[in-house]
């Protein structure tokens, strides 16, 4: 039996308040009337100085925004644009959102306004990054699977007859030379197919609680000692009250141990390397059966090297695409793979001659 329930005039103002979308009200002249605090982020201004003012302000040269809030007004249209928009914002790069406009009509039909309702579409974004990534590593372990097969057998008999070949070679021929060049070079494409195959068909994961904080300290540790000579300084940032995190402690540690050890070797001469742990407060990943949130675990690892240009910045996951001399250019592709095994998200923003920033986000299972 339904019951009568009692709608407590506050809880509307506690709803607007702690939404993640920003909420901005203008009335019918476009004078901005109320703001919520998303809103207050969105517009990166308080809303004691937000009051009062057009809201055509805040959207200046922001072309598609201003048409949205046009027909809210004056054609009284409820409009949107989901495909994603740049916003701009004084001092901060620009955000990808969404925003729906509506307008508002009184008990007796008249128009009085409209809402603007505008949503971050930055998680959304990284995630479909992610799920484009692991439709190219499943199509990539479906090749790797026949590649292996074929390419080894072969390999095998190559450094064989090599190093017979070599035997038979008497003590101080120079031909000796090239016989080892042939074995060196099977057994460095015998290694790129074995991350290949790492890849394709990594091993299960072995869940347990890891102390990220321990990992991350030992592999600062690691890197400091590797960088001797050179002047460049690792550090860790983390929340002592970080809890464990449920994961595979050795593929978490082959995981930071790249990326740390990737953005030192983006500094040419001297520079930093910043490795930040916290809980998020604001990200959260639904579990499955439908339980509470888990909470995430952010990992920020940020340097000042010589940065990655756009072209390259969106095809560092291709397998084999490296700038590295030596590389193989797996390295995050398997990095991908690990993080998505663990269920978490990986984003890297990067500006030339200014440095990296690479975000890795693991949800505390339970």
């Amino acid at each position: 039996m339904k019951q009568p329930v009692h709608v407590d005039p506050n809880l509307y103002a506690m709803v607007l308040e702690n939404i993640d979308r920003g909420v901005v009200v203008m009335n019918q002249a476009g004078v901005v009337t109320l703001v919520n605090p998303s809103g207050e982020d969105f517009l990166g201004i308080s809303q004691r100085h937000c009051l009062g003012r057009d809201v055509r302000e805040f959207f200046q040269g922001q072309e598609t925004i201003l048409y949205l809030i046009r027909v809210a007004l004056q054609e009284g249209r409820t409009i949107s644009d989901d495909e994603g928009l740049l916003l701009q914002r004084p001092s901060q790069r620009p955000l990808p959102i969404s925003i729906y406009a509506a307008p508002i009509f009184s008990k007796r039909g008249g128009q009085e306004g409209a809402v603007l309702i505008i949503r971050d579409l930055t998680r959304v974004q990284e995630l479909e990054r992610s799920l484009r990534r692991a439709d190219r590593l499943s199509m990539l372990g479906t090749l790797a699977a026949g590649l292996a097969h074929e390419i080894k057998n072969p390999l095998g008999g190559v450094k064989g007859a090599a190093q017979l070949l070599s035997m038979e070679l008497p003590e101080g021929s120079e031909l000796r030379e090239y016989t080892q060049v042939m074995v060196r070079e099977v057994e460095r494409i015998n290694s790129i197919i074995e991350e290949l195959m790492d890849l394709a068909n990594p091993r299960p994961a072995e869940m347990a609680e890891v102390n990220l904080v321990k990992v991350l300290n030992d592999i600062i540790l690691l890197q400091q000692e590797a960088a001797r000579g050179k002047h460049i300084s690792f550090s860790l940032a983390a929340d002592p009250s970080l809890p464990p995190i449920l994961g595979d402690e050795s593929l978490l540690t082959r995981l930071f141990l790249n990326l740390v050890k990737n953005a030192g070797e983006a500094i040419e001469e001297e520079g930093w390397v910043r490795v930040e742990a916290r809980v998020s407060a604001d990200l959260h990943i639904n579990s499955p059966g439908g339980g509470r949130p888990w909470p995430m675990a952010i990992i920020r690892i940020s340097d000042n090297g010589s940065g990655i240009p756009q072209e390259e910045l969106d095809r560092i996951f291709t397998p084999y695409f490296t700038t590295k001399i030596g590389g193989s250019g797996l390295g995050l592709a398997i990095c991908q793979k690990i993080i998505e095994d663990h269920r978490g998200l990986l984003n890297i923003s990067s500006n030339p001659g200014e440095g990296t920033i690479v975000t890795v986000s693991l949800p505390f299972r339970h």
